[in-house]
């Protein structure tokens, strides 16, 4: 079997109308594959869905953050499509202030979606591969977390943010350790700065030079390159991969 074929395999992406995750969408497509797509914008979804070929794809909108909405997601995409073999839990947001003018609301708006989201999709899915692996599933899936630098080295700007992103690192490996002997892989991927609308502001020119000089290949990745280890960890070719941080951040993190 060919590790990065995505024939007969159900991936659920969230955050998937832009960006990274569109672009995990299109090379899930690409590869066979069948997609569940997640925006907080109906319309963007469906948009996306033409644009990757698969216009029939079933589309959820709403925030991972709502657990009434992710329950609704998970159970309407298993009723659609009889199974989802994959999860790739990308969506975030950014709001942006110094640790010591950062208001409650905005900390906890962060938290919500980049944390607290990502647990509450974890959890609906990964009770559905458990599941599918007492019923006799021999392989019932794999979780792969979107995380950051900025939850392994910190950030300036942007607490809320890094805090998330570093609860993402240790939800994966409980979740791992926890669902092992499942036979479910759980792994993160770790971005750097990502060409992408997320980023607007990191790569305006105030910035830009300034985040460029931390990056060992001296450029920002483009979301078509940091989406392939993604769907790798989705495919039969990740068997034995998990609870791992993968860093695609092009040198701007080397370290054990």
């Amino acid at each position: 079997m060919n590790p990065m074929s995505m024939e007969g395999l159900n991936i659920l992406i969230t955050g998937s109308g832009r960006g990274v995750g569109k672009e995990v969408a299109k090379q899930v497509v690409d590869l066979g594959g069948r997609v569940i797509l997640n925006d907080i914008d109906a319309d963007v979804a469906h948009q996306a869905a033409e644009e990757i070929g698969q216009p029939d794809a079933p589309v959820f909108a709403g925030s991972v953050a709502d657990p009434g909405f992710v329950e609704e997601m998970v159970n309407g995409s298993v009723a659609k499509l009889g199974a989802i073999h994959g999860l790739v839990n990308n969506a975030g947001i950014v709001r942006a202030a110094m640790a010591h003018k950062m208001s409650q609301k905005v900390w906890q708006e962060v938290i919500d979606v980049n944390l607290t989201g990502v647990y509450q999709c974890l959890q609906a899915v990964g009770r559905h591969m458990i599941e599918r692996r007492k019923d006799g599933d021999k392989d019932p899936g794999r979780i792969v977390n979107i995380s950051s630098i900025a939850g392994r080295r910190g950030t300036i700007g942007q607490i809320n943010y890094g805090a998330a992103k570093a609860g993402v690192l240790g939800l994966t490996m409980s979740a791992a350790k926890e669902w092992g002997r499942h036979d479910i892989c759980v792994n993160s991927v770790c971005f750097g700065v990502v060409e992408t609308r997320l980023t607007e502001t990191i790569r305006s020119d105030k910035f830009r030079e300034q985040y460029e000089a931390q990056v060992v290949l001296n450029r920002f990745a483009l979301p078509e390159e940091v989406a392939v280890p993604v769907v790798f960890l989705l495919g039969h070719g990740s068997s034995y991969i998990t609870g791992q941080h993968i860093s695609v951040d092009g040198g701007a993190h080397i370290g054990f």
